[in-house]
């Protein structure tokens, strides 16, 4: 079961049903869309994403997926599950605009990080950043995140495909 975390500010929290309007919200956002390299769905389709995270992912235990909570508001988003990119786990994580600036992504990451390492034995995780996402390349970089290799998308976009070790502090 996705356990409930904390880190400094944060509190990791598995979704619940009443949580269905805040991650829709997040993931129709188009600024969020944009820096997480894809295209707004619609609604719909997100509604049913989320329905399917608590009718499939959680039971069938497929991966650990999150809501971010600062001081009993909805902040973001964060995974950890298997990747088709390589052989390994990638690190997801989306804020809530209004939150964005408040180093609270880097948190998020050590604090799935932490989890991957100390209860999931995971020795390395990786992440994709959209390359003109500076301000998460940086981010991701302070924290010891290592350029894998550069993903181009069949629309010519370009994810930067990073790596990082859990072994090492962030």
């Amino acid at each position: 079961m996705t356990p409930v975390l904390r880190t400094e500010h944060l509190e990791f929290i598995p979704y619940r049903a009443e949580d269905e309007d805040v991650f829709v919200a997040l993931l129709r956002d188009e600024e969020v869309c944009r820096w997480m390299g894809q295209e707004q769905a619609p609604e719909a389709d997100i509604r049913t994403l989320f329905r399917m995270i608590l009718s499939d992912v959680y039971p069938r235990r497929m991966f650990d997926v999150w809501g971010l909570w600062l001081d009993g508001a909805y902040v973001g988003h964060a995974e950890l599950k298997k990747t088709g990119n390589v052989d390994g786990h990638e690190l997801i994580t989306a804020l809530v605009p209004e939150f964005w600036g408040r180093r609270l992504g880097p948190e998020a990451a050590r604090g799935v990080l932490r989890y991957a390492a100390d209860d999931l034995g995971l020795k390395e995780v990786y992440g994709m950043v959209g390359a003109g996402n500076s301000a998460s390349l940086t981010a991701c970089q302070r924290m010891g995140f290592r350029h894998v290799r550069d993903v181009v998308g069949d629309d010519g976009t370009v994810t930067k495909m990073l790596v990082i070790s859990t072994t090492e502090p962030t």
